[in-house]
């Protein structure tokens, strides 16, 4: 019997998200089709950064006797950044998803598209703010200010703002004015979050999920999912996702060549950023300039809403093969 943990909850924003996506992955281990083979540890991560297994706070060094394995499905910072994965090497525990230095540059917006941009990959225009620090910016009110018309100056509006780290679309606007700019600079400040600014590009969204050496294939690439969404949302937001008001179509409404440069693309980011196990890349198609990297998921949602569990199905396979093949994966280090 393999005693497989898995982990969820945690400190960031999204720990409601973490709870469903785990709460998926334990349902299935326990199912009738895999709970012969598997022994589920349910450790949850409290808002403190606490361990617990059946309600009873736990260190790590008892943790290593309970598990053979875990499935990482914390996300956001602690469980994307880096830094669980850290602590779970140093304790000699197998998991899934990236290393550390992959998942911190996975989940760090910047660092990513500097990579797709070494890798070839077009991606919107950005620029990047460090987060807000009174001692050195000066009064909020003018910094806000001075870096809405440092923008002005640089992209057209719409803008798309965005805190440097983080999933799920929290913190993300578009603004369409230079004061509703000021403002989304100015609710960054009181977050006290680095701030990404970059061109909005409308266009067709997509999303393409890819799993490590599933199917023969060194890196299988999941069929590329459209996304829409109502025509009263500018975007992809946390509202959308989660409250079953966009179509996730799949396979997409692509040509041959969207569709190939789609998949060759997601590939390419998931290999070129030395990622792990699975991931899924997220594009915007431009009807002229062609396609855009946003961004890359290290830990996709395995909720019921979310986008990886439903590529899956589409390609005759299922959630618990999928969980198999990922704790394979991890027993392996591959």
């Amino acid at each position: 019997m393999i005693k497989v943990g898995v982990i969820r909850g945690g400190i960031s924003g999204e720990y409601e998200v973490s709870l469903a996506s785990g709460a998926q992955v334990l349902s299935h281990l326990r199912s009738d089709n895999m709970n012969s083979k598997y022994s589920a540890v349910d450790i949850f991560i409290d808002k403190d950064c606490i361990w617990h297994i059946n309600g009873i706070p736990i260190t790590m060094d008892k943790l290593v006797n309970k598990v053979d394995v875990v499935i990482n499905a914390l996300h956001g910072d602690y469980g994307e950044d880096g830094k669980v994965q850290q602590e779970l090497e140093q304790w000699g525990i197998p998991y899934t998803g990236s290393g550390p230095l992959s998942s911190a540059i996975g989940y760090n917006k910047f660092l990513s598209k500097q990579e797709f941009i070494k890798l070839g990959i077009k991606t919107p225009k950005h620029f990047l703010f460090p987060a807000y620090q009174e001692d050195f910016d000066g009064p909020k009110n003018k910094y806000a200010m001075n870096k809405a018309r440092e923008i002005w100056g640089q992209i057209a509006p719409p803008w798309i703002v965005k805190p440097l780290t983080g999933g799920s679309s929290m913190g993300v606007s578009v603004c369409k004015t230079f004061d509703s700019l000021v403002l989304a600079f100015e609710i960054g400040m009181n977050e006290k979050v680095s701030i990404l600014v970059e061109e909005f590009i409308k266009g067709k969204e997509a999303t393409v999920g890819v799993i490590d050496n599933f199917r023969n294939k060194d890196v299988y690439t999941l069929p590329p999912i459209e996304i829409r969404i109502p025509k009263t949302s500018t975007f992809f937001d946390k509202e959308v996702k989660y409250n079953g008001k966009s179509q996730e179509i799949c396979p997409g409404n692509f040509t041959y060549e969207e569709k190939q440069e789609l998949e060759r693309l997601a590939t390419l980011i998931h290999t070129g950023l030395d990622l792990s196990h699975y991931s899924r890349s997220d594009f915007i198609i431009h009807p002229k300039k062609g396609i855009y990297a946003l961004e890359v998921n290290t830990l996709p949602g395995l909720t019921n809403e979310s986008l990886m569990p439903k590529a899956i199905h589409a390609v005759g396979s299922s959630m618990p093969e999928f969980i198999e093949h990922l704790i394979k994966l991890a027993k392996n280090k591959r």
